[in-house]
């Protein structure tokens, strides 16, 4: 398996630190809103890389924080009148809802800002102890200078950013020894929430957070870390000089990082009226669409998101649960627990799909080249499975299909539902009708149950019925 590292700025074979585990840490939402489809895309398909890496083999242990203090959510409090805690515990049970929505999986920890204050206050002492930062009336930087490799994931060179940092000397900052060094504890202000530390009370920077909640779930060095590539610079960067200054080792050893998301060619924004939450998604299209949408790009290429790519990744997905909902439907009447010799030739074809869509996601998690091979699994489940399908053989394909579509986090086999009495008896008396060539009445019935919300279709295989 080979995945694109930031860092090196090409694809490396994975080798984790050690033999069967993967420790991964995936920067999550500040939590003072409604999750945009921004956030959406790296929760997607960094819980895809999980899966596919649990696919493989691995233990995952996941890690995926909440930012639950920040200028946003108090700003956010205010306005609502309310304490900046009820905001963010409000916004994580959201966010949490509308990632069950999109079948990402929980992370093995979510840890809370709010609950690692004193791991980030131990660490900043220990930067302060080694030298990499001072105290200046409350605040705590870090001297960006004393860690010689900084720029190493951004690829910036410091003396272009001394450069490009000039201006921030004459707006306030001027306590700090170099406009380059950066907060990583800052003073209590009037009406915020705080903590004692050794500096006064205050509140933690916001690089420090992920330094430290890897630190404590994970350890000192981990195999990947993932995130927008908006967070390359400065967070990730931060983050690096934090870590390797205070544990005197590399951070992590892969940086994974997601391209951006536009809307009808422009970069979303709330301005420009084109600023969508997942919520808003939700209620226009199954979020499962949304997901299928995501991965139907690699990751680390720019995605645009319009209405009509969203309805073509919804015609798609039908596509795929259209094909198991028709497996399902023969399988109620096939018979056979072996497979014909025919069948059994076939077998070896099914099973190229597999190897397909597995060398896809083994080079950098090309989910786009994935999603084509389970296309080419359902274009062979049409054309191979019929009513003379023994059911060894139907099972097998579909099994196929579902397992590697749970490795995108695809559901794409609906719960049987339970008709109303009256309704089965209307498809029952249209069948009596279709068969009587009373087309007249077969047609009424049809209109009628459309106006219930029932769609049928009448296939090869007979009659089926959907959810309008």
């Amino acid at each position: 398996m080979k995945v694109y590292n930031t860092l090196t700025k090409r694809k490396e074979e994975f080798i984790p630190l050690e033999d069967g585990k993967v420790k991964m840490y995936v920067c999550g939402p500040t939590v003072y809103n409604f999750i945009h489809i921004g956030n959406a895309r790296p929760m997607i398909v960094f819980d895809t890389a999980r899966r596919y890496m649990e696919y493989k083999g691995y233990e995952v242990n996941y890690v995926s924080n909440f930012t639950d203090v920040d200028d946003k959510i108090i700003a956010k409090a205010r306005e609502e009148g309310v304490s900046p805690e009820e905001i963010s515990t409000r916004y994580i049970k959201e966010c949490k809802k509308d990632m069950a929505d999109m079948n990402v999986k929980p992370a093995t920890t979510h840890p809370l800002a709010t609950q690692e204050i004193g791991g980030m206050i131990a660490m900043i002492s220990s930067l302060i102890e080694k030298g990499f930062a001072y105290e200046v009336k409350g605040t705590v930087y870090f001297r960006v200078k004393q860690f010689k490799e900084y720029g190493k994931l951004s690829h910036k060179n410091i003396e272009d950013l001394q450069s490009g940092f000039r201006a921030i000397q004459v707006s306030g900052e001027d306590q700090k020894e170099d406009p380059l060094d950066f907060v990583l504890w800052k003073p209590k202000k009037e009406g915020e929430p705080a903590w004692q530390s050794p500096w006064g009370e205050g509140r933690p920077g916001w690089h420090i957070e992920c330094s430290e909640m890897s630190k404590k779930y994970l350890g000192e060095e981990i195999d990947i870390h993932a995130g927008g590539e908006d967070l390359i610079f400065p967070h990730h960067e931060n983050e690096i000089a934090q870590s390797e200054c205070c544990n005197g080792k590399p951070f992590a050893k892969y940086w994974l990082h997601n391209a951006f998301l536009n809307i009808d060619n422009r970069k979303m924004s709330k301005s420009l009226g084109n600023f969508f939450t997942v919520r808003e998604i939700g209620e226009k299209y199954d979020l499962q669409v949304l997901r299928f949408f995501m991965l139907s790009a690699h990751y680390r290429s720019p995605l645009n998101f319009s209405q009509e790519l969203m309805e073509a990744s919804k015609n798609g997905l039908d596509r795929i649960i259209t094909a198991v909902d028709s497996l399902n439907y023969l399988m109620k009447s096939a018979q056979g627990d072996v497979m014909s010799q025919a069948e059994q030739e076939k077998v070896n074809e099914l099973t190229s799909y597999t190897s397909k869509f597995e060398e896809a996601m083994d080079d950098d998690f090309n989910t786009a080249d994935a999603v084509s091979a389970v296309f080419e699994l359902v274009k062979f489940a049409n054309t191979c499975c019929g009513g003379e399908s023994t059911l060894a053989f139907l099972g097998k394909v579909k099994e196929t299909i579902l397992k590697l579509c749970d490795v995108l986090g695809l559901i794409v086999e609906k719960e049987e539902e339970m008709l109303d009495s009256d309704i089965e008896a209307l498809i029952e008396e249209r069948q009596a009708a279709r068969k009587a060539k009373n087309f007249a009445r077969a047609d009424e019935i049809r209109d009628q149950l459309l106006g219930m919300g029932i769609v049928l279709e009448d296939t090869r295989e007979g009659v089926k019925w959907k959810r309008a």
